[in-house]
């Protein structure tokens, strides 16, 4: 009997380490959660857990506990939490890798065309100006508008004769990422100590406070930017080809860059308007992901939403219980990581490339 050799073709490979990987994103999350619903300052078990999720389905169970306050912890401040922070993450990273196809670059985030200074610019001014006062839902409205109204600034600005050009886009967004900076000074200059306060703290990101309403609104929207990131997956996968490429495949080079614009804001100021700046998720999460499984698009999206959440799901556990009696910010943890990694990525790009162009 002769034995057969089976080879596996280089497709077979990738789609290999891709079920690996989101098999082991998975598993990760899962545990995450599990611990950042178990840990913090009133501590329960995984029992306690288990209990108290089966009670919430109308199963009554041995582990069920006894007390309310276990009920009140998990259904009422670690689960909205988790859950905001799950889809937050999502959103952030899947950001990141529809900005890092439309510009052709590793290096792109979505702050380089003014999302998240206009968000911070738009806060700023609500709770500045004392609309903060006027509900819960005002701060996060005016960082979804301001967001908004930046990058479609950024992207008529600086689009010419129907078209626009990526180093114009980018130029743009610095011009723009200056004036929101210089407005955020000013209302900063203006505010009293508690407001200044505010602004710093919803700059640095943070997940405290966290309500069944915030995830429920951020919810439809993150969802329905993943879904688009989907279905424009096989376009980006062209794209990377070059613009004359993909227009000459029979790509609309213009329309898909503007679907991936408004996507990428959508889900930042959805991400933004609940949990401040959290920066560095966009960048580190899609290019891990596209080391481990390569760069098609539609892949790399959804190991990147999971990658996403799994990252502010740690950095939130790590904010919770890193120092007793704190809260500490959630944009502090993600800069902390992704700073060194910018700077790895930078140096390995030069390396790549032979020196600075």
């Amino acid at each position: 009997m002769t034995g057969e050799v089976v080879t596996r073709t280089p497709a077979a490979h990738r789609g290999l380490r891709f079920t690996v990987v989101v098999i082991g994103l998975v598993a990760a999350l899962v545990v995450t959660c599990i611990a950042s619903i178990t840990n913090g300052q009133y501590a329960l078990s995984p029992a306690d857990l288990l209990g108290v999720l089966l009670k919430g389905v109308g199963i009554d169970t041995v582990w069920a506990p006894t007390s309310a306050a276990d009920y009140g912890v998990i259904y009422n401040l670690r689960l909205p939490r988790l859950v905001l922070g799950i889809l937050v993450g999502a959103a952030l990273a899947v950001s990141g890798v529809l900005m890092q196809a439309i510009f052709g670059n590793p290096l792109a985030d979505a702050g380089v065309v003014g999302v998240s200074s206009g968000a911070a610019l738009g806060a700023a001014a609500s709770i500045t100006l004392g609309l903060a006062s006027f509900g819960m839902w005002t701060t996060p409205a005016f960082a979804f508008l301001g967001g908004l109204a930046a990058v479609l600034a950024v992207y008529f600005i600086s689009r010419s004769g129907g078209r626009t050009e990526v180093v114009t886009l980018l130029l743009t967004g610095i011009a723009i990422n200056a004036i929101a900076g210089a407005g955020m000074a000013f209302l900063t200059f203006l505010g009293t100590t508690s407001t200044r306060e505010q602004i710093v703290f919803w700059q640095l990101g943070s997940l405290n406070g966290a309500l069944w309403s915030n995830a429920a609104l951020v919810a439809p929207l993150v969802a329905v930017g993943v879904v688009v990131a989907l279905i424009v997956s096989s376009r980006l996968d062209l794209f990377a080809l070059g613009e004359r490429t993909a227009r000459h495949l029979g790509v609309n080079v213009e329309a898909l860059r503007m679907v991936v614009i408004v996507t990428v804001a959508v889900l930042v100021c959805a991400a933004v308007a609940f949990a401040g700046i959290i920066g560095f998720a966009g960048l580190v999460v899609p290019h891990l992901m596209r080391m481990l499984i390569g760069p098609a698009h539609l892949p790399l999206v959804i190991s990147s939403a999971l990658g996403g959440a799994l990252l502010i799901a740690l950095a939130d556990l790590v904010a919770r219980t890193a120092v007793p009696l704190a809260d500490l910010p959630i944009g502090m943890i993600t800069s902390l990581v992704g700073g060194p990694f910018f700077l790895w990525l930078l140096v390995r790009t030069r390396r790549r490339s032979g020196g600075w162009a």
